[in-house]
This record gives structure tokens, C-alpha cells and sequence, in this order.
């Protein structure tokens, strides 16, 4: 059976990845693009905008029709109207956008009551391993005195920084090693580290597609995992296996662990 999905943001970077990568899968088949009635290219073939020709959908402002999934690359600003209209005409929605408002998470949650939601900082499944990895070293090393520093990489156009992605790496580690503070960036007689803080680093250049460092250190050795997107399309990939998982799911929030069986 063909997974019928829609698109919001379809008309953005990541939005046009998802619809040329939905184009190559014969399990799915794109039914909506939308993106805000101000856009320039409202009425064109989202093919054609996503440089893969015409695919016989035209980018809209509105959903006209039902799919089985919608998959939202839109922005924080654009969130609460997307649950609304998916809690509307019972649409199961994959959120994979990041900066949301504490607000905005409870709104979620309170969504996912009703409707299967899977959202997470990040779709990409390696990403996703290697919060696992994380997760392991912060277990082992919890008691053995180390500092945890994380970096992370991303184009000049990301709007939010840290990315919700290290975070959410941030998160994990805490909850297992007890830190209490963060900390973004360092400059002037910061004084000696405390042990207590995890230090996030962004770094914002060209058109980077995402990077993220997660730094372990101890007295005479270092432990790094790194995990490096060279295209967008490992996002678009992962946000469509999402898709497919939610797929006659129940109500419940879900996130990509769920998609990998983590």
C-alpha cells in the first residue's frame, strides 16, 4: 500500500529534499506541498522546485485533501497552526523542527493524546546511534571525573543555536551524569571550570550541512564521538522512515528511537 504524505515547508531546503527523495521511493507517494501564502513560488510543481521536474503537485498555502502522514520542515513559528490543523482532520504528523518554546513541547504532548506524533531534534538515524553511544560513555564515565563539551556545526541560515540536536545530547548526558549548569561558549577570566556544566559550542559557516562533537574528557585521555551529515538527504530519509512508522500507530508522542527499535 502506498503511503500517501504531505509536506509543509516543502518549498525550503529541507523540504525539497524530502519531496525528491519521496519521489524515489515506491512506497510513498506525495500528495500535498505547502508552505506560506507568501511565497514566491506558490502554484508551482513542487517537482520542478525541488529540481526533480514535475511530480504533479502544485506548492499551496492550504491542505486541500487527507494524508496518511504529514511531514512538517517548516519553522518553530509555523507549529502550533500544523498541530492544530493535524488535530483537526486526524492526521498523524512527523515534526522534525527544532527551537520549539516550552510552550510549544507541552502543546505537543498535549496533541499526542490524541493523534500518533513522532518528533525529534534530529531525523537522521546516525545522529540517533550516536545519542546512544552517548548515552553508554555518560553510564561508564558518570563517576570517573569527566567533563562533557560538546560542538556543533551548521550553515549561516540555522536560526537557533545550539541546535536542538546537541541539546539533546546535552539532556541525555545530564540526566545520567548529573550536570546542573550550561554553558555557552567562554570568553574573558571565566574563572576554572566547574565540574557540574556542560559547554556548547556553535559554529556557524556557509552552507555546513551538520556536524556534532560530544567530548568526554578526563586527566590523561579524551573520548570523542562525532557523527557528520555530508547531504541533507540522510534527514529526508529519516523523516520518511518516520512516516512509514507511524503508519497505523496509536496516539502517543514517539521519536526516532522508536523508528530504530533503540
Amino acid at each position: 500500500m502506498m503511503l500517501r504524505i504531505a509536506i509543509t515547508g516543502a518549498a525550503g531546503r529541507m523540504g525539497q529534499r524530502v519531496v525528491a527523495s519521496g519521489k524515489n521511493d515506491p512506497e510513498i507517494e506525495i500528495v500535498a506541498g505547502l508552505d506560506v501564502a507568501a511565497h514566491s513560488r506558490i502554484g508551482e510543481d513542487i517537482g520542478e522546485i525541488a529540481g526533480i521536474g514535475k511530480i504533479g503537485v502544485a506548492l499551496a498555502a492550504e491542505l486541500d485533501r487527507k494524508p496518511d502522514v504529514l511531514i512538517d520542515f517548516s519553522t518553530a513559528k509555523a507549529t502550533d497552526s500544523i498541530v492544530a490543523c493535524c488535530l483537526e482532520r486526524r492526521i498523524p504528523l512527523v515534526l522534525a523542527t527544532t527551537g520549539l518554546t516550552p510552550d510549544q513541547e507541552d502543546i505537543l504532548r498535549n496533541a499526542s493524546k490524541s493523534l500518533p506524533i513522532l518528533w525529534s531534534p534530529s531525523m537522521s538515524m546516525a545522529v540517533i546511534l550516536t545519542m546512544k553511544l552517548a548515552q553508554i560513555a555518560a553510564e561508564a564515565l558518570k563517576d570517573k571525573d569527566a567533563d562533557v563539551e560538546i560542538v556543533e556545526r551548521h550553515h549561516r541560515y540555522k536560526v537557533d543555536a545550539p541546535s536542538g540536536t546537541a541539546l539533546k545530547f546535552g539532556q541525555l548526558i545530564a540526566e545520567i551524569m548529573g550536570q546542573t549548569t550550561s554553558r555557552h561558549g567562554r570568553e574573558g577570566k571565566v574563572g576554572e571550570r566547574p565540574h557540574g556544566e556542560i559547554g556548547y559550542h556553535a559554529i556557524r559557516i556557509g552552507d555546513h550541512v551538520g556536524e556534532h562533537q560530544i567530548i568526554f574528557g578526563m586527566f590523561g585521555e579524551t573520548l570523542e564521538l562525532s557523527v557528520k551529515a555530508s547531504n541533507r538527504d540522510c534527514y529526508a530519509l529519516g523523516a520518511l522512515a518516520a512516516a512509514k512508522f507511524l503508519l497505523g500507530k496509536s496516539p502517543g508522542l514517539y521519536n526516532m528511537n522508536d523508528v530504530l527499535g533503540l
